[in-house]
């Protein structure tokens, strides 16, 4: 069942997405509400957002135990299903992406940028002065919302049930949302524990779903690297695997000059592709892992 339960909560979720509704974001956002206000000099603290991401975590796999225990363990599959949609998820992006693209095909560099500047990291917004740069960043970016908002939750659901996908998506959330901005840095060092793995695992489905040959050129920079961060891991392994220099815009430029105007669009759509595609690897794996008998 746990294969039929995130099919249906990927569908919808998609589904969801694709209309800009239900965002998991402002649920985080009004649950650390009560982290707004602490003492002087603890604002780097942490503890408070571990306890509120850690206690419905442990709720929503206490109440699946409790009902498996008393045999009703199929009762608990709408709740799983329900939680994972809430928690999946990454509204608002095709509305961001579709006017970029289109102004990028205008050639109007400006609108484009305010299109998605909202989408990118604070630290970055100011760093994307030339169209290449910023639309690096807007790749990397998205990549990194679709692996912590899909691909994160995914692998631990399947390998710790729901509360450890809410969990994880809860430290996500911390990281980004979290009122006191001192403590952030903190949880996203966390958050790179719980995505080493996941990541990585990604990172090789890249080169099952992409261009073999050119990720294994880039494969072992991405893959031994240790101390290298998600976002890190996320553009060296999609960038081998794309073809016709998706993520390489100045090379692009360079090769291909006349067809400059159609790379944004272009560009976003190989990414997105890639990532559609490496999910339905993900799902067949699953299966697999089912009919083995293994989940």
């Amino acid at each position: 069942m746990i294969l039929v339960v995130f099919l249906i909560a990927y569908v919808v979720r998609r589904r969801l997405d694709s209309l800009n509704a239900v965002s998991g974001d402002e649920l985080w956002r009004r649950l650390f509400h009560q982290g707004s206000v602490v003492k002087a000099g603890h604002e780097s603290g942490v503890v408070n957002g571990l306890v509120l991401v850690a206690v419905p975590a442990l709720l929503a796999a206490l109440c699946v135990y409790v009902m498996a225990f008393y045999g009703w363990r199929i009762a608990a599959y709408p709740l799983e299903i329900l939680l994972l949609v809430f928690v999946m998820g990454t509204p608002g992006w095709r509305q961001s992406l579709e006017p970029y693209a289109e102004a990028w095909q205008k050639g109007d560099m400006q609108a484009a940028w305010h299109h998605i500047q909202q989408r990118l990291p604070a630290s970055e917004r100011g760093a994307a002065a030339s169209p290449e740069a910023m639309h690096i960043s807007l790749s990397q970016a998205l990549m990194l919302a679709v692996f912590q908002r899909f691909f994160l939750i995914a692998f631990w659901y399947v390998v710790g049930g729901i509360g450890l996908a809410i969990l994880a998506r809860g430290l996500v959330a911390l990281a980004e949302q979290w009122p006191q901005a001192a403590a952030r840095p903190k949880y996203l060092r966390v958050c790179e524990w719980i995505n080493w793995i996941p990541v990585r695992l990604l990172s090789v489905t890249f080169g099952v779903a992409g261009d073999l040959s050119g990720w294994l050129g880039e494969a072992k920079t991405a893959m031994t690297g240790l101390t290298k961060k998600t976002p890190e891991v996320l553009m060296i392994s999609a960038n081998g695997a794309l073809t016709g220099y998706a993520l390489d815009p100045a090379r692009f430029s360079r090769v291909h000059p006349d067809e400059w105007a159609s790379f944004g669009g272009r560009s976003l759509s190989a990414v997105r592709d890639l990532l559609n595609r490496s999910m339905l690897v993900w799902i067949c794996l699953l299966a697999l892992l089912v009919i083995a008998g293994v989940v």
